[in-house]
């Protein structure tokens, strides 16, 4: 039951989790017990990507791959962007662009 192991995923793993529902042997259509459909509505209501792969020919294997690292790569990304200690170090180092800040900011950066 997919309900369950989304429950478990939300419940115990980090935030930058990949979640991808990814049907498999999709080189197999005769002996398909889940239409492309139902996936595609369940990944939609779940919030989920879907793709379709087969090991045998190696269809979408490697986007499926790709997927889940830009996922991986967008969700720590923005969960940096978010930190509080991110955003303190920002106002650290917070460079004006006004013309009054100038002066300041040449001199903090020992330009004059």
């Amino acid at each position: 039951n997919y309900n369950l192991l989304l429950y478990f995923i939300a419940a115990h793993c980090d935030t930058a989790v990949a979640r991808l529902l990814v049907g498999n042997k999709c080189d197999l259509d005769n002996i398909r017990e889940v239409s492309v459909d139902e996936a595609k509505g369940v990944a939609e209501s779940e919030g989920l990507f879907f793709i379709e792969t087969s090991a045998l020919d190696s269809t979408n294997v490697k986007t499926a791959f790709e997927i889940a690292i830009k996922e991986i790569y967008n969700n720590i990304s923005r969960k940096l962007l978010n930190s509080d200690s991110y955003k303190a170090e920002l106002s650290v180092n917070r460079v004006s662009l006004t013309k009054d800040g100038a002066d300041s900011n040449r001199s903090r950066l020992g330009l004059i």
